[in-house]
């Protein structure tokens, strides 16, 4: 990636529904000593406000350096991938919509571009003691035996109880809380690549494979897996999820909104012993920007995700796969108008 910093000027591209001159990016000045490259987000002023954006590359030319203002600020998160910033021009090209509009998916959480705060989390004490024993502790202690650390609200989720139990049992002496990196809770227990799947048939293996070496080659390439309802379509994908892991490599599963059930997490959980990182309209503010920075840091490896997860800031993308591809909940009929079945194998 070319550095920037010796360009005296560049284009930073802002996620508004507006086209200005050239790539769709605005002219901005690079004060002295700010190093900056492709994809890094930074603040600029733009009319009477401050606006984040992302540098786009060289300046498009055409304003007087007097009328260029500076760059405010580099903002300390992880640059947009050059495959996104790629992505973002043509799905603008492709929609003739502005390019900043299509960027505005792709920065769906703002707050996620800020440095995030470390997370409390509890654990197990080694040797507890006596304490009192009641049916929600004994779901706490079940849930994070052999388990990672938990935040109290999750930990509370997952053992059908109130927060309350967990802090009760903190000051009791059994669970000891543990200062997490920030956003780890967000990914629940890592997937697990070597875990042996269910037996496939031979026609489900020879797709297994096709789909296979298509995940590890680092060129384009679109298969299409048809079968009918039953035939067992979901494994024969589970093994190119697979091979991406085991590379440690990210995958995108695209599931209609309708289709992200329990069922298919339990699947996934059955064949690989953890959690996909999901991504859909009902996640909670602080869950979304918590998995939007780990996915743009490399650290969600599965996600998997409605229509709006074609948009997020992979870094390291080695499969996508468009299950139901024939849904029609994977048009978006407003504002940027496009099917995420297509957009998936451009």
């Amino acid at each position: 990636m070319t550095a920037l910093g010796k360009i005296h000027k560049l284009g930073v591209m802002l996620p508004l529904p507006v086209l200005p001159t050239g790539s769709g990016a605005f002219d901005y000045r690079v004060p002295d000593g700010m190093d900056l490259e492709p994809g890094d987000f930074v603040t600029v002023p733009f009319g009477h406000r401050r606006a984040v954006g992302v540098v786009w590359g060289a300046a498009a030319g055409g304003v007087s350096d007097a009328k260029l203002k500076d760059i405010i600020e580099r903002l300390d998160c992880p640059p947009l991938p050059e495959v996104s910033r790629r992505f973002v021009d043509w799905v603008a090209r492709y929609t003739i919509s502005p390019p900043g509009a299509v960027l505005k998916m792709v920065m769906s959480v703002p707050d996620a571009l800020s440095p995030p705060k470390p997370v409390t989390a509890y654990a197990l004490t080694p040797n507890p003691g006596d304490f009192k024993k009641t049916a929600a502790r004994e779901r706490v202690l079940a849930v994070l035996d052999g388990a990672p650390p938990l935040p109290a609200t999750e930990l509370a989720r997952q053992a059908a109880t109130g927060p309350g139990v967990v802090a009760g049992l903190a000051k009791a002496g059994v669970l000891i809380t543990v200062a997490l990196a920030p956003n780890i809770a967000a990914l629940g227990v890592e997937p697990d690549w070597e875990k042996p799947g269910p037996a496939l048939s031979v026609d489900q293996e020879q797709a297994a494979k096709i789909l296979e070496q298509a995940t590890e080659t680092s060129g384009f390439s679109v298969v299409l897996l048809d079968g009918v309802p039953g035939s067992g379509k979901t494994e024969v994908y589970f093994q190119a999820v697979a091979k991406a892991l085991e590379h440690s490599r990210q995958v995108l599963v695209l599931l209609p909104e309708i289709a992200l059930s329990a069922q298919w997490l339990a699947r996934f959980k059955a064949r690989f012993g953890g959690d996909p990182v999901e991504w859909h309209s009902d996640l909670t503010p602080s869950v979304r920007r918590d998995t939007w920075r780990a996915i743009s840091e490399g650290r969600a490896r599965v996600v998997v995700g409605a229509r709006s997860a074609l948009f997020l800031p992979f870094p390291d993308l080695a499969l996508i796969v468009a299950d139901e591809e024939h849904d029609a909940s994977f048009k978006q009929e407003d504002g940027v108008i496009y099917n995420a079945r297509d957009m998936a194998v451009v």
